[in-house]
């Protein structure tokens, strides 16, 4: 999927309009983690070393879409943005209104402009085509520089490259996005084998179509986190009072029958008889069954060591999902060995977003893999093997 960037056409005197993933997390107005502004720096420098200026876009949380909420401002990312930039980045206090179209219209080449959470008004889901059409005239240039939007088809993602398509305006992705595409469908599609995935995290049903995807290329498979149980209990193991989706064992028996060899699950669980009290307490190990009245937390050292050494084996390895309830030690255990295994392989390593890339980030393994997905629901879906319209629509090299 070779798509234009924002490297590969003029930028001089060019405003770019960029889609960018500022949805940070905050407590009390101070963003607590600003990975994802820090991953969109390049792109915007390259726009700025280029000679052009930036209007980014993006949004915020959850707000109702009924107008400006304050404690989804993103204002608190735009001043973290300047910071990082060391330069001045300009605050648009609404989104297409009078203070946004102001500021786009006195832009010279190096400034930047940030405009008001996209979802402070629905139009941004429902792809309002007089929105997307104001949002349109404020760049010469589109980049989507956001993935972990990129699986929704919304005003920002989608409407307004259309529209600037429409009007014979250049649409590319940014470097972050790029990057992306090229570990989460380039490098799967034709990847160094053996191909290792690890899935995990509490449910089935949350990972049915990546199991069913990543099984017919993988080598191994490899399941942990607390879906295990539900595939266990499918196979005739007792699993005590471990978490399980009843709705899900014929799924989770046809999913085994498919992978045979490749699907491998724990033989081992480190238990606990409370959610509750699981801090600090110690790791009761259970070889195969699991009691009555106990639950499983965690794999267990069997279970580590041969993932362990799966991992070491691959030359291609993706990780989406903790092994086990990994905020509380010790039941963090099967997810730092994971994590661990991964960052010392030479393999090609991908990390799927959400709780696996925390992990990665607090473990402090992020630099010894090859790449940390920005998009949790996105990167999913890119290895359900989907298609993404937001992405497909962009200029072709």
């Amino acid at each position: 999927m070779a798509k234009k960037t924002i490297g590969d056409i003029d930028l001089s005197g060019k405003k770019v309009l960029m889609r960018v993933d500022f949805n940070v997390p905050l407590k009390e107005g101070v963003i607590t983690d600003d990975r994802r502004i820090r991953m969109a720096i390049p792109t915007i420098q390259a726009v700025l070393d280029a000679g052009g200026s930036c209007v980014l876009m993006s949004h915020l949380g959850r707000p109702s879409g009924e107008g400006v909420e304050p404690a989804f401002s993103l204002k608190p990312a735009a001043d973290r943005l300047g910071e990082l930039l060391g330069r001045p980045v300009a605050f648009a206090a609404d989104t297409v209104g009078d203070d946004a179209k102001a500021k786009v219209a006195a832009m010279s080449a190096g400034d930047v402009v940030m405009i008001e959470n996209l979802r402070f008004t629905k139009d941004e889901k429902k792809g309002v085509e007089a929105f997307c059409n104001t949002l349109a005239s404020f760049g010469d240039v589109y980049c989507n520089n956001a993935f972990g939007t990129c699986h929704r088809e919304h005003s920002s993602m989608y409407g307004v490259p259309k529209a600037m398509k429409e009007a014979g305006k250049p649409a590319v992705v940014g470097f972050l996005v790029e990057k992306e595409i090229k570990y989460l469908t380039d490098t799967i599609s034709s990847p160094d084998r053996p191909f290792v995935a690890i899935l995990g995290g509490a449910k089935v049903s949350d990972k049915i179509n990546v199991i069913s995807n990543l099984l017919g290329v993988c080598d191994k498979v490899l399941i942990g986190g607390a879906m295990a149980y539900t595939f266990l209990k499918a196979k005739g193991q007792k699993v005590g009072n471990s978490l399980v989706e009843e709705d899900k064992l014929e799924l989770a028996k046809e999913l085994m029958e498919k992978g045979g060899d490749k699907l491998m699950l724990p033989t081992d669980h480190a238990c606990h008889d409370d959610f509750g009290t699981l801090e600090g307490a110690e790791r009761q190990i259970a070889d195969g069954d699991i009691a009555d009245g106990m639950m499983g937390f965690d794999i267990g050292p069997d279970t580590i060591a041969a993932y362990s050494e799966a991992v070491k084996a691959a030359k291609t390895v993706v990780w989406n999902g903790p092994m086990g309830v990994f905020e509380k030690a010790p039941f963090d255990e099967g997810t730092k060995a994971v994590a661990q295994a991964i960052a010392d392989t030479d393999a090609v390593s991908i990390i799927g977003g959400g709780d696996s890339a925390a992990a990665i980030e607090i473990l402090g393994f992020a630099d010894k893999v090859s790449h940390v997905s920005t998009g949790g629901g996105a990167s999913l879906e890119m290895l359900e093997g989907k298609k993404f319209g937001s992405v497909e629509m962009l200029d072709e090299k």
